[in-house]
């Protein structure tokens, strides 16, 4: 059926109440199947498999890739198979939209792990357990579930507010099932399809995946005497490389500096083209931009200046200048205050979001007649927040303390601004799909820094929980957007939110440690595996470089290095304002320079040629209706997943093989 919605004159006027009796009457579906055994369980498997891609992407990137979209179309496309084959019925539409909110869900439990957690390991040298981890990441999280629901009743019920990225799910899956088949099983074919030619190019460039070809299954070794499996390198220049080593020929430098130590070497990497074309050329660009300056132009002059050297490790070795050195000896400051200063003046350029959510929360009117709650039966019962969210808040503290080492006082004391700055959040994602958890959590790591400096703990943990409970408040409210949309019942989304938290968390926590925590020969674990060329942590890096200058100050920085920061916070002061003064057109963004930064430099150009390719294909099938603009615009977004989902799985298997092998 179409979709109903209240006109504005509805919106303005009507009371609460009357509002719930029109989308009762209207909108509700009644007992149409929702949170089912199979929507659960497809909900479940596919939040695990997506939250995993999402964590690999993360740490490359530290950018959070949605996964919602992707869900919806490999729920619907899954079923739809079954159904033809007569194996299953087909899933109703709320059952894919649980199925929806469960994978959400499950993607966004990975966070923390990329950013706040791994920055504490990284400050602190110690490595979290995993159980202390997945304990503190599930009560954290439902403590943003229970802070939502109070809040729903007034955004989405009574002000009506957008929730963007949850209409357009909402809009997708009406159009999947009510005359659009047809394209949506073209997407979810090209989502496949991308993803088989991506899994197979993964595997050429993986060397986990060519011992197991070539040794367990052919046993070439055994037979044709091959010492090394043979793999493409996903680095091209290497060829050239092993070229010049044998012919004598140039290597670039600049500055008299190998372009090899700076990270400048030239990648094949389709994850990076899925989540370039997913970014953006404008988002891109700028991120190409940092990396530039950043890598080409600063990096050999600091090189040469002597503020970047080679340095004694742990063990007494030399550790040679590369990309992760110049970052964090020297690069990090001027990111991290480009990051910071352009996510806080982007934020502090919306007032509307201060004030438009502190009024919705506020009321400005009561439901008229009094007359019995119509909703009461399939909505959450508020009693569950009341009393959930101040017990679950004493654990989250509690356990904060027993982990972290934080401070009792002091982790129930930042509650009530995470609380403040979470309606903030909400508000924002309701008006603009946007949820600014990296520059509030930012508040929070600042406020609590400036009443205890000695324990990087005390402002990491409580800025974590800020990013983790408003993200799941914001996230659950825009989730259940589509199903309010649809006629859904919002308490089965609720269950099915907690499912995917739960589900994300057994998904990501085992595999963080074998990707990023592996163990040595002697079985033990160190931090200092976290950061490395294939995943760069960016998002931690920026945690960790916040909380190093909470606690230590600018004192031992070089001159160069805070000149760098000055020059960096005021040029994303302009570059920000410049965004507000042009209403978003300005081309360039300061988070996005800084994210350049931090990131590896063929990470980044990988993103920016993904860009330039989605952008030029855009720009070339503009006409509706034609192949080109089914698949290269309609279809972008399916390819772009393909790609990512495609590497990211195969990456995942890599590193699983090659665990199992040694």
């Amino acid at each position: 059926m179409a979709l109903q919605q209240l006109t504005d004159e509805q919106v303005r006027d009507w009371s609460r109440q009357q509002k719930d009796e029109w989308w009762f009457k209207n909108v509700f579906r009644g007992d149409m199947p929702q949170l089912t055994l199979r929507s659960g369980l497809t909900g479940f498997l596919l939040g695990g498999i997506l939250a995993a891609t999402a964590l690999y992407i993360g740490a490359k990137t530290g950018i959070g890739i949605g996964v919602g979209l992707t869900s919806v179309i490999l729920a619907f496309a899954i079923f739809r198979i079954l159904h033809s084959a007569g194996l299953a019925a087909d899933f109703t539409i709320l059952e894919n939209n649980c199925t929806q909110s469960i994978a959400t869900a499950a993607g966004y439990m990975t966070q923390p792990l990329i950013s706040s957690l791994a920055a504490y390991m990284l400050v602190t040298g110690i490595v979290i357990p995993w159980w202390q981890m997945m304990i503190w990441l599930i009560v954290i999280a439902l403590i943003g579930v229970l802070v939502a629901f109070p809040m729903k009743r007034r955004f989405i019920n009574d002000d009506q507010l957008p929730f963007p990225e949850g209409r357009a799910s909402g809009v997708v899956l009406d159009s999947l099932y009510t005359g659009a088949a047809a394209a949506g099983m073209f997407k979810a074919r090209l989502l496949g399809w991308t993803a088989a030619g991506t899994a197979v190019w993964q595997a050429l460039v993986s060397d986990g995946w060519m011992k197991l070809l070539q040794f367990k299954l052919l046993r070439l070794h055994q037979w044709a005497g091959l010492k090394e499996p043979w793999a493409i390198h996903e680095r091209l220049d290497t060829y050239y490389y092993q070229f010049a080593a044998k012919a004598g020929a140039m290597i670039p430098s600049i500055g008299g500096v190998d372009i090899r130590q700076l990270g400048l070497r030239l990648t094949l990497d389709a994850a990076m083209l899925g989540v370039g074309g997913l970014m953006g050329i404008a988002v891109a660009t700028s991120c190409v931009l940092g990396a530039f300056i950043n890598f080409v132009v600063l990096a050999p002059m600091m090189i040469n200046a002597g503020d970047i050297v080679a340095r004694i490790g742990p063990t007494g070795a030399p550790v040679p200048i590369s990309r992760a050195e110049i970052v964090n000896q020297w690069s990090l400051w001027w990111g991290v205050a480009m990051m910071v200063v352009g996510s806080i003046v982007s934020l502090l350029a919306k007032p509307e979001l201060f004030s438009s959510a502190f009024k919705s929360v506020a009321g400005k009117r009561a439901p008229a007649g009094g007359g019995a709650d119509v909703l009461r039966h399939i909505e959450l019962p508020l009693i569950v927040s009341y009393i959930g969210v101040p017990l679950l808040s004493l654990l989250g503290a509690w356990i904060t303390h027993v982990f972290f080492g934080v401070p009792m006082l002091l982790a129930l004391v930042s509650l009530p601004l995470i609380f403040v700055l979470t309606v903030i959040c909400t508000n924002s994602m309701a008006l603009t799909s946007w949820t600014p958890t990296g520059s509030l959590s930012k508040i929070t790591q600042f406020t609590m820094g400036a009443i205890d400096r000695s324990n990087p703990a005390s402002n990491l943990l409580p800025a974590g929980m800020t990013a983790e409970i408003a993200s799941n408040a914001a996230n659950l409210l825009s989730d259940i957007k589509p199903g309010y949309m649809l006629g859904g019942k919002p308490r089965h989304q609720a269950v099915g939110h907690v499912i995917g938290i739960v589900s994300g968390v057994l998904a990501c926590v085992p595999l963080y440690f074998l990707l990023f925590l592996p163990a040595d020969a002697n079985g033990v674990r160190s931090a200092g595996t976290i950061v490395s060329d294939q995943f760069a942590m960016p998002a931690a890096l920026q945690w960790k470089g916040v909380a190093e200058i909470i606690a230590k100050g600018l004192k031992g920085l070089p001159a160069s290095a805070l000149i760098a920061m000055g020059v960096a916070a005021v040029s994303a002061l302009v570059i920000e304002l410049a965004r507000v003064a042009t209403k978003g057109r300005f081309p360039l963004s300061a988070v996005s320079i800084g994210l350049g930064v931090v990131l590896p430099p063929e990470s980044t150009f990988a993103m920016w040629v993904g860009a330039l390719i989605f952008w030029g294909m855009a720009a070339r099938h503009k006409q509706a209706g034609t192949r080109g603009h089914t698949v290269w615009v309609e279809g972008y977004e399916a390819i772009c997943a393909g790609l990512i989902s495609g590497a990211a799985l195969m990456g995942i298997g890599n590193a699983i093989i090659n665990v199992l092998i040694e």
